[in-house]
């Protein structure tokens, strides 16, 4: 058995948090790593479980001293993977990042040949408008922005590992745990 990462991808509203939050739980050999965003945080949200909520200033140094394994900026805000928590854990259990497609990618440029990369797929692009919908955190405009980039997002899935559809929350989650019990045991 070996520490891997494990990075779960898809569009916004597909499920990959409560599929990541599952995993974790189920699995003391993994952790789930925390990002670091400048977006404020939604109700019941607490720094340093959810993510590292810091300033703009103090992410933009964190770029500058080559803290992040991967960032980007979407709708506003910078979300990226610190380097150091990463590495961290790593050395103790396998960590499972939670992440856009384009980090996960990037990810797997820096640490090639230990990261599994996961894409997370709606069963139709409407189930993820009304899954938007329903959580109620976005208004209608970002809903819409989200819904453009689904397609970009999708379109990545080919460069993936693996692609999973989430019709049904207990299968799929059975279906990344068989993954990551493949890819560990490598």
């Amino acid at each position: 058995m070996r520490n891997i990462l494990v990075v779960l991808s898809g569009p916004s509203g597909v499920g990959k948090g409560t599929i990541a939050k599952e995993i974790i739980r189920r699995r003391a050999d993994m952790t789930l790593s925390v990002s670091c965003t400048t977006r404020a945080p939604r109700a019941g949200e607490e720094s340093g479980r959810e993510y590292f909520f810091i300033t703009r200033e103090a992410f933009e140094k964190k770029i500058a001293d080559g803290g992040f394994l991967e960032y980007s900026e979407h709708f506003g805000n910078y979300y990226g993977t610190p380097k150091d928590f990463v590495n961290d854990c790593l050395k103790n259990k396998s960590v499972l990042l939670e992440i856009d497609v384009n980090g996960g990618l990037n990810v797997r440029r820096a640490h090639d040949g230990e990261t599994v990369l996961i894409m997370i797929v709606p069963p139709s692009v409407e189930e993820i408008r009304h899954r938007l919908k329903m959580r109620n955190t976005e208004s209608e405009e970002q809903i819409e922005l989200r819904m453009e980039r689904i397609k970009y997002e999708l379109g990545k899935a080919p460069e993936y590992d693996y692609s999973v559809v989430n019709d049904d929350l207990e299968t799929t989650i059975g279906e990344v745990m068989r993954i990551i019990d493949e890819e560990i045991n490598k």
